[in-house]
């Protein structure tokens, strides 16, 4: 397996067990949720929303781990790439359209880790893909070619 694919592979697992940190801290005491996150309006935050917040950073952890452990799954590594979208999507309407969520470095965080995520994975599963076809690139159907087996890098 490549040197990069390793390095993102260390990096979803980095990711997730710090999701899986969030989550404990969610479960823990939503106080946390208020005072990191949802600083604008912390009178929003109670014990069901962060509960709320706890299994679905559970589930984004989960996938993310899943996909660290078998990245040359195409679906899988896709699924992987929209809980990223997800996260983007929450904590930019979060912070730009409810302003609940003014930019610290609470939101700044998951913010950049979903941008860095977006912008790289995309370009790191086109080289995948690439190497696997063994051409300058693949389109959907060379893709639907890559065996099963997983070629080594």
């Amino acid at each position: 397996m490549s040197r990069f694919l390793n390095v993102l592979r260390s990096w979803l697992v980095m990711v997730s067990v710090i999701a899986m940190g969030n989550t404990v801290q969610s479960f823990k005491d939503h106080s946390f949720l208020s005072e990191k996150l949802y600083t604008g309006t912390p009178e929003f935050v109670n014990g069901l929303q962060a509960r709320t917040f706890g299994i679905w950073t559970l589930l984004s952890s989960i996938i993310r781990c899943a996909c660290a452990i078998d990245i040359q799954n195409k679906t899988l590594y896709h699924i992987t790439l929209w809980t990223f979208v997800l996260a983007l999507g929450h904590f930019l309407s979060e912070a730009f359209i409810y302003k609940t969520a003014p930019l610290t470095i609470g939101v700044m965080a998951p913010l950049i880790v979903a941008s860095k995520f977006l912008y790289r994975g995309n370009a790191d599963w086109v080289a995948v893909c690439s190497r696997a076809s063994g051409r300058g690139g693949c389109t959907a159907e060379e893709a639907e070619l890559i065996p099963s087996s997983r070629k080594p890098f």
